[in-house]
């Protein structure tokens, strides 16, 4: 049961290993940005990477791999890489084989930073066997040396599977510590897929199934991430179902103890101009509004960026592939959102290299709708620097930015190359982020950065605080008494780096 292609599969078109489903401003198109291709998997190392890098306490970055690896073609891998390029992997998948099953899981996908100071992610296949041949997906822990504990196989109460199976999108933590996720499949009410929490201890709750209402128009199959807000409900995306004349997938809310509200559904607009199936997550601005992507449709037939707000409303900001040859790009993934509050991200397809389709782009784009091209894959040594990247950037605290591509590089072991890591610098300065990013008086915050050995003061909106510093990448905080929600500074000799978003002070 391989990651994407049993989960409905990449609606974004491009894969080659699995079976896979085909899935108004003006854009500016900028000169060939710095590109280095930091690593090719050579399938040894892992191949195929579909998700995006997290950067840890160490200032590493930290990614999975679907395929590859030391125990099995298919197993997949965990690793770390420096941001000069040097990779170790620290998992192999598929270790622990029981009746033909990779009882530790195989194919994983992307890893969040827990407090803790550990990794959490899922795979989507493998653990408990809910079938002959196949597992049907886990949530692990893993440390960042690569100690692996398996918290939760899914499908183990029964094999009607109510608790889900396949999980795809990263995991998320919430306020109170615990872990929100998604499965692409199961759940109660057929094959519609779950929303779930789950201790750091590794107890799951399902707090909803979808399909749970006539013909799915509830939603089904969510594949992207959750987010939560200020207020600690829950927002995210499901692929299918809705009301949409062509069932195009939702928005929704969902509360901590599992109430779901549908904000919005899809091709609700005459032959879907609004989009379609929105396979990645949502990111929120400051001003609350949330933005995401559809992977197809639109005006020109190849997905969308939209902005929609807490309650619903839905305004689309970008159409792709309304440039000539589609040198805008299609299909689009998953936004981040940078510190000075642009948008960034990437395309499965278009560009202006590799016809027919075009082999991804990176962007920028505004909060009102202004795109800017900043690069297209595949643009020089018969895509040795990476192509078709399906997962979206990471900022690291440098102010560079970091991703994967699915195909190219320079291994010829597999038959469009294994992948890639690449960075990108676009001179954007260096900031500091929170783990957590909210908290009471006397919470424990780390806070990562660059060259953190050398900072002077700590502050929470204003108000100082006392520090340690760990490492050059990491410090160690309390919030003080009397903080309120705004910006953590940390002085340095050289300047003041300032948090990529508002540390949101609770009562």
């Amino acid at each position: 049961m391989k990651r994407i292609a049993n989960a409905l599969g990449k609606l974004c078109p491009g894969r080659t290993l699995y079976a896979v489903l085909l899935c108004a401003t003006a854009a500016v198109v900028l000169p060939a940005q710095p590109l280095s291709t930091l690593h090719s998997f050579d399938l040894a190392d892992g191949a195929l990477p579909d998700a995006a890098l997290v950067q840890g306490t160490d200032g590493d970055l930290y990614g999975t791999t679907t395929a590859g690896g030391a125990k099995a073609i298919h197993g997949g891998t965990v690793f770390k890489i420096t941001p000069s390029g040097t990779l170790t992997v620290l998992y192999s998948f598929c270790s622990h084989i029981a009746n033909y099953i990779c009882a530790d899981g195989e194919a994983p996908g992307a890893l969040m930073l827990a407090t803790d100071g550990n990794f959490y992610g899922t795979t989507n296949s493998g653990g408990f066997p809910c079938g002959p041949v196949a597992g049907c997906g886990t949530i692990f822990k893993m440390t960042p040396s690569g100690t692996l504990t398996t918290l939760y196989s899914f499908c183990s109460p029964t094999a009607q599977c109510p608790d889900g199976l396949a999980p795809n999108a990263a995991l998320v933590q919430a306020a109170d510590g615990n872990f929100y996720g998604t499965t692409s499949h199961g759940g109660a009410f057929g094959d519609g897929g779950t929303v779930f929490k789950i201790t750091p201890t590794g107890t799951l709750a399902t707090l909803y199934s979808f399909c749970s209402q006539t013909g799915c128009t509830d939603g089904a199959t969510p594949v992207g991430p959750l987010v939560q807000d200020s207020n600690g409900d829950f927002y995210g995306t499901t692929v299918g179902g809705g009301t949409g004349e062509g069932v195009g997938g939702t928005v929704f809310k969902i509360t901590p103890s599992g109430t779901l509200t549908t904000l919005y559904n899809f091709c609700s607009e005459t032959n879907c101009l609004d989009g379609s199936e929105p396979f990645a997550g949502l990111v929120q601005a400051a001003s609350g509004e949330f933005y995401g992507t559809t992977c197809l449709y639109g005006p020109h037939d190849s997905g969308t960026v939209f902005k929609i707000t807490p309650s619903g409303a839905l305004t689309t900001i970008y159409s792709f592939c309304s440039q000539g040859g589609c040198s805008d790009g299609e299909n689009p993934l998953a936004l981040i959102r940078a510190p000075q509050g642009d948008f960034y991200g990437t395309t499965a397809h278009g560009g202006a290299n590799c016809s027919p389709y075009g082999c991804g782009t990176v962007f920028r784009i505004t909060a009102a709708g202004k795109l800017t091209t900043l690069l297209a894959f595949c643009s020089q040594n018969a895509c040795k620097g990476g192509t078709e990247p399906q997962a979206g950037l990471v900022q690291a605290t440098s102010g560079d930015f970091y991703g994967t591509t699915y195909n190219g590089g320079a291994s010829d072991a597999c038959p469009k190359g294994c992948g890639t890591v690449f960075s990108l610098s676009l001179g954007l300065s260096p900031f500091v982020e929170t783990l957590p990013i909210s908290g009471q008086a006397g919470t424990t915050v780390r806070i990562l950065g660059t060259g953190l050995t050398v900072a002077t003061g700590v502050t929470f909106n204003g108000r100082p605080s006392m520090f340690e510093a760990i490492s050059g990448s990491e410090i160690v905080t309390t919030v003080p008494a009397g903080a309120s929600t705004g910006k953590v500074q940390v002085a340095t000799p050289s300047g003041t780096l300032s948090s990529n978003v508002a540390f949101r002070v609770r009562p």
